[in-house]
Parts: structure tokens; C-alpha cells; sequence
């Protein structure tokens, strides 16, 4: 049972990935015995089977998702947000006070208006309706400091990398605050304006070398190498 693709090979749609008895995961299809890619991305397989990771997607929700949204309306008791996916997401009064939503008293512009950008979690979705949105929990809530950087949304694992490993060394190394949204914006907070363009410049980095190996090792290294110091390591394999 053969398969005709390595791991993270850039494939096209119709590319033959595998032949035989694998499951056919996202982006993939079945017919007469054989996988096909239907997306432009990196294949990838696992015990479940053979899957493409798309390089470029919309933003699609998933409970329990953090993201970085835009506000841009303001309801009678609610808020409207942008979230870069193909629907907008409702913040509601009640997901976003430690109290009661009082409409006489309460001035919702005041809390966020247009315009302001918001850090929150996702706590309901599905097909039948808009994403609904909590900031009720520790560190969520009103963006006031730091840069925003928006990148592919599937280009997100990489920036964490895995068991948080790339992320990990990013905060590390640029000794900055750096919070990852789901859907593709990033919020990087440093204690000078230096260190923010330092990891700016180290996330454009995996994002546009997503699809190669060894590439904690060369962001590590261009960091060193941009803040003065040696710095040289190895490369992976």
C-alpha cells in the first residue's frame, strides 16, 4: 500500500497521494482505491490517515478558539467583531460584564467601541449561527498595548509549533508577550518597540518558510544574529 508523497511536500489538487487501505483526511478524496489532494498544501499522514494542510483558508471557528477580533458594530446588547472568518462573530453583554447587563445604565460604546480591537474565546458555534464570543476570563478583553500581526490562519500551528516548541522560543528569545489567535492575528507586546520588530520579523519569517524543516533553528539564529549576538546553531534535520 503505497504512499506517493512525503511528509510536508507541497502537492496541487489531483496530486495522487496514496494508494490503498488509508482513511482520506481534509482536503484529500477517495477513488477506485486511490487518494487525491483537492487543495494546494502540505501533505501530511498519520495513524488516522492521509490529510492536506491547506496554505491558504479562511479562518473557519472552533469552540474554545482564541482569536483576535475587530469590533464593528455596537448593539443594543451586543457587540459585532470581525474575526477573518466567512462569518462575523456576536460578543454579547452578558459574555463581556461581571454583572448584569443593565440597558438605562449601561454605555456599551464605553466598553468597546468601533474600531477596538478585542482578545476572546469562542464559547458557541455551529452552522445555524454567527460565532458567539466570552471575554469573561483572565487576560481576555480591550487590546490597548502592543502591535497586531496578521498572518494564514494555517499557518498557526507553525508559529506554536509542537508541544508549543517554536512559540516557546519566540517569547524566549525576543523576551516579548506574544498571544496567538486561531484565526490568524497575532499580539505581540515587548518592552521596547526593538524587541516587538524582532519577533514580528521572526513570524513573517515561519510564515513565509511554513513548508520546511529545520526552521525553529534558522528563526533562533536570526534573531540572535539581529540582537548582535553568535548565535549560530545547528540546523535540524
Amino acid at each position: 500500500m503505497p504512499i506517493f508523497c512525503e511528509k510536508r511536500q507541497l502537492v496541487m489538487p489531483g496530486d495522487l497521494l496514496a494508494e490503498g487501505d488509508y482513511s482520506a483526511g481534509d482536503n484529500t478524496y477517495r477513488e477506485n482505491n486511490k487518494i487525491y489532494a483537492t487543495r494546494v498544501g502540505l501533505a501530511d499522514y498519520d495513524k488516522r490517515g492521509l490529510y492536506v494542510v491547506a496554505l491558504k483558508a479562511f479562518y473557519i471557528p472552533n469552540v474554545g478558539d482564541l482569536v483576535i477580533g475587530k469590533v464593528v458594530e455596537v448593539g443594543f446588547g451586543n457587540w459585532t467583531l470581525d474575526i477573518r472568518a466567512p462569518y462575523l462573530a456576536t460578543l454579547r453583554a452578558s459574555d463581556a460584564l461581571d454583572r448584569p447587563f443593565k440597558p438605562q445604565q449601561d454605555d456599551l460604546p464605553s466598553i468597546f467601541d468601533v474600531g477596538d480591537l478585542v482578545l476572546a474565546k469562542i464559547v458557541a458555534y455551529d452552522r445555524t449561527q454567527d460565532p458567539l464570543l466570552t471575554v469573561r476570563e483572565e487576560g481576555l478583553g480591550k487590546i490597548t498595548k502592543g502591535q497586531i500581526i496578521e498572518i494564514a490562519p494555517t499557518k498557526i500551528p507553525r508559529v506554536i509549533g509542537r508541544k508549543g516548541s517554536m512559540i516557546s522560543m519566540l517569547k524566549k528569545e525576543t523576551v516579548c508577550q506574544i498571544t496567538v489567535g486561531q484565526n490568524g492575528s497575532i499580539l505581540v507586546k515587548g518592552n521596547t518597540s526593538e524587541d516587538e520588530r524582532l519577533a514580528i520579523m521572526a513570524i513573517r519569517k515561519i510564515e513565509q518558510e511554513a513548508h520546511t524543516s529545520g526552521l525553529t533553528d534558522r528563526v533562533t539564529e536570526m534573531i540572535r544574529k539581529e540582537k548582535g549576538g553568535v548565535g549560530n546553531v545547528p540546523e535540524s534535520k
